[in-house]
């Protein structure tokens, strides 16, 4: 165990971010790092022999770097990459046909929802949500047309741990897919292929990318099959990235082992604080004792990144408050780079899920999600401060 009480990390994580898929001997110049290559069209040494390169939108050099990095990070075999977090789940819904069923967890990215329950529903596939936390939930909730089980763990924005091993053993026994969203906490700290996922899925604008200036999505899978179906499906439907954005992305993932130890220090440190205050009813924290699938996460994770949540006292007036008067955290959707961003769920990220289905799973309008960045702890705790005595002020007038 980790001296925060996770998994023990394992050692040669920083070493494959650095050197796999990218050797120096892999292209003529010697170059360290991998040129970019912009090209749409390659050529060909004659009619139909080319030289593994025909099209941008198939295959392109850069492209190719990052998902055989990315892979080995996931201790898997393929890695593809995508124009967008979304753009990766849409070619995993496209693996299914019409008819088919989806269970999914209820608490989750409201994009991913709204995907599901709109542009999937479309095609006539079907999406149960369910609190996958207890993970018989899922067992109940599989029909004979079920086809995919989608986790996120931890949730967005409820943080829920789910058990990832429990439920693969359901699903391998039922011939089902299983799809782990790992976007909050990146192969550095999950990794949900050796639990018995089928498939990880990432919107690496966040955490993997880490600097805020990339969209861009990806999957890593050990089954070739279904390896061979998205690699289709990514030429097919056409959602790839542009070769700069996966230059980019390549050389960030160079410091994601020092950028997510720095995130989970800060996290902690600003939960801590967060749950001795008095104008917060709740910290949600999976590194946090009080959390209720803490021993899970310790045991499936090695560690956890700077997402937290947490109840105000009062509603949306006060949630208002304490968000306009902050200073160093930017009131901003996303998260996952180098910069504090808070946010309000039930109107922002999770605004397109209907507001009786947020209450039931708990995104009330006294919900703040906080990405904490790199910056100072010190100055991002005084920061809270101001900001909750803002909404103190509120609290106290009304």
């Amino acid at each position: 165990m980790s001296e925060e009480g996770f998994l023990q990390q394992q050692p040669g994580f920083a070493t494959k971010a650095i050197h796999v898929g990218q050797e120096p001997e892999r292209w003529n110049s010697g170059a360290v790092v991998p040129p970019i290559t912009l090209s749409t069209t390659f050529k060909q040494e004659a009619p139909a022999k080319d030289k593994g390169y025909v099209y941008g939108r198939s295959g392109n050099p850069s492209r190719h770097v990052l998902e055989a990095c990315l892979a080995s990070l996931d201790g898997a075999k393929y890695g593809l990459c995508f124009a967008s977090g979304l753009g990766a789940t849409t070619a995993i819904v496209h693996l299914l046909n019409s008819g088919d069923h989806i269970v999914s967890v209820d608490d989750l990215y409201g994009g991913t929802y709204r995907y599901f329950n709109k542009a999937a529903a479309c095609m006539n596939v079907e999406t149960t949500f369910v609190d996958a936390s207890e993970f018989s939930s899922i067992e109940k909730a599989i029909r004979s047309n079920t086809k995919l089980v989608w986790l996120e763990s931890p949730t967005n924005p409820l943080l829920k741990v789910m058990d990832i091993k429990k439920i693969a053993e359901i699903t391998h026994k039922k011939g089902i897919l299983l799809a782990v969203d790992n976007t909050f906490l990146t192969s550095y700290f999950q990794r949900p292929l050796s639990f018995g996922a089928d498939l990880v899925v990432y919107s690496l604008t966040k955490y993997m990318n880490g600097h805020s200036d990339v969209i861009m999505g990806a999957v890593t899978t050990n089954n070739e099959d279904v390896h061979t179906r998205l690699r289709f499906l990514q030429n097919t439907l056409g959602i790839v990235p542009s070769p700069f954005d996966c230059y980019l992305v390549n050389r960030s993932v160079k410091t994601l082992h020092i950028r997510m130890r720095e995130h989970m220090k800060n996290g902690l440190e600003v939960a801590l604080y967060l749950e001795k205050h008095p104008l917060v009813e709740k910290v949600v924290h999976p590194g946090l004792p009080s959390h209720p699938q803490h021993e899970l996460a310790k045991n499936q994770c090695y560690g956890h990144s700077g997402i937290l949540s947490f109840y105000i006292r009062g509603g949306l007036n006060e949630s208002s408050a304490f968000l306009k008067a902050l200073k160093v955290f930017t009131l901003a959707e996303s998260l996952g780079g180098y910069e504090s961003l808070a946010e309000l769920p039930s109107v922002m990220t999770h605004a397109s899920i209907p507001r009786e289905e947020r209450e039931k799973t708990g995104v009330t309008d006294n919900l703040v999600r906080l990405s904490v960045g790199l910056e100072s702890s010190e100055d991002l705790i005084a920061d809270l401060d101001q900001a909750l005595k803002a909404a103190a002020d509120i609290n106290s007038a009304d």
